[in-house]
């Protein structure tokens, strides 16, 4: 199974370095389970209509080290409720990259990403060729590939959907030998 190609909008750049997503809701907010709650919330600090402009489909843009601190899961499920469909950054706080691509949601690895998009580009991952599309700009940047792992967890939703898979295929090997 290949994974779709992302397609949206830049909604947001994060332009500092070591960005720590606990402010996207605000770190008195960050215990917050409720998901609506946690959506209205975000960016609130940014820009207040946030949440009223994004698509579903649309990307964050990130500066190096995107996700610094501690990764915590409400600001990006509150993100992925908005409809954000992936974070294209310069490069990525390990502890982040890993908790969000075991929950299935796309990141990219995109070196020189802040110098080729704007807020509102409309933006594609093409995961075959490699490339971040800048569809308004008609230009494109090479990406860092995924680790197979990833690409596989991508693939299938997720670290429990990457499990199972691994745990039918094992079965089928079992019942084939």
């Amino acid at each position: 199974m290949a994974l779709s190609n992302l397609q949206g909008r830049v909604a947001w750049i994060f332009e500092r370095a070591d960005f720590d997503i606990d402010e996207i809701v605000g770190v008195k907010n960050i215990k917050i389970q409720d998901v609506e709650k946690l959506a209205d919330m975000a960016m609130r600090e940014f820009e207040p209509e946030f949440h009223a402009q994004v698509q579903p489909g649309d990307l964050l843009v990130g500066n190096h080290n995107f996700g610094y601190g501690h990764p915590h899961y409400p600001p990006m499920i509150a993100m992925r409720h908005l409809g954000i469909a992936g974070v294209i950054a310069e490069s990525f706080a390990p502890g982040y990259w890993r908790g969000e691509v075991a929950m299935g949601f796309p990141q990219v690895c995109c070196p020189g990403i802040l110098d080729a998009v704007d807020r509102w580009d409309r933006v594609e991952v093409d995961w075959t060729a490699g490339i971040v599309r800048n569809l308004t700009r008609g230009s494109s940047l090479p990406f860092e590939p995924l680790a197979e792992a990833d690409r596989q967890m991508l693939e299938a939703g997720g670290l429990i959907g990457y499990l199972h898979a691994r745990a039918r295929a094992e079965q089928d090997i079992e019942a084939t030998s």
